[in-house]
């Protein structure tokens, strides 16, 4: 036998009798100004849950919408402030560069300052060679700017190297440190004439070049002392710093010396040059 099913009324249909009851509750307290009884406990059961809920509902919203404007006054202030930083990293940079250019400037100024008597033009490095040192490199100046060949370059402290090639506006520059180098050197405490050796390997080893026939008879030329070119040098101008002995030796026949120099130049970063527009051979004739 089968068994009857039962009648199971929906949810929904709950709900909507109930809320059915509550407003025609609510009409009646209403219309005849009930103020206890029944009704006014049901609806008390009823409406005060429902208003709380609405409220607590209102309130999470309201405090959602003022997170959301706070959210968005944020995010609009983090925008601003990352403008503002990348501006003044901007000015920061553009402040650093001009330092830099500054202090060149000023180095070439105290450099020109040195060697008052020769006539100079400013050029800068625009190329090198291959090499991670600054052996050949090309600047932008040439015969447009009276640079010729065989004139002297400096920078940094002292000398760079002659001008070995030129043309209309630019020349390349053949540094002292190259293997084919070689200048009439001086010490300027002893007035000891030496030569000095360009050596590529001992840059790469030792950041130094090479010296030899040095007669130092006396034994007064030290460590430290500082090296110029000499007024024997037919392509040098006389004077000028090339470095400072870093090592020094006897040689094998007890009469002469020979070591290694600390160059007065960064061979590694020129940026800037000075080329020296009186020639030697022209200051002989003379």
């Amino acid at each position: 036998m089968k068994r009857k099913s039962k009648f199971v009324l929906p949810p929904k249909y709950i709900l909507m009798i109930l809320t059915g009851v509550c407003v025609i509750a609510m009409l009646v307290s209403f219309t005849f100004n009930i103020s206890g009884g029944p009704l006014h406990t049901v609806a008390g059961y009823v409406f005060v849950p429902m208003q709380e809920g609405i409220n607590t509902v209102g309130t999470w919203m309201s405090s959602q919408a003022e997170k959301f404007r706070n959210l968005k006054e944020v995010t609009a202030e983090n925008e601003a402030l990352k403008e503002q930083v990348d501006k003044l990293t901007a000015e920061l940079n553009t402040t650093n560069l001009e330092q830099y250019e500054l202090e060149n400037l000023r180095e070439l100024f105290e450099l020109d300052q040195k060697y008052p008597s020769y006539e100079k033009v400013a050029a800068n490095v625009i190329g090198k060679g291959g090499s991670n040192w600054f052996s050949t490199f090309t600047i932008n100046k040439g015969t447009n700017d009276g640079i010729d060949v065989d004139m002297n370059v400096i920078a940094g402290s002292g000398l760079v190297g002659i001008v070995t090639e030129v043309g209309a506006n630019y020349a390349t520059v053949t540094s002292i440190i190259t293997d084919t180098s070689q200048v009439s050197g001086m010490v300027s405490t002893t007035s000891d004439n030496l030569i000095v050796n360009g050596s590529l390997k001992n840059m790469n080893e030792n950041m130094v070049i090479e010296f030899s026939n040095l007669n130092d008879s006396d034994n007064e030329v030290g460590i430290g002392d500082p090296v110029v070119t000499s007024y024997i040098s037919d392509q040098y101008q006389q004077g000028i710093l090339i470095g400072y002995i870093s090592t020094m030796e006897t040689d094998a026949n007890n009469l002469t010396k020979s070591g290694t120099i600390t160059p007065a130049v960064d061979f590694e970063h020129i940026e800037e040059v000075l080329v020296i527009l009186d020639k030697k051979q022209k200051a002989e004739n003379e």
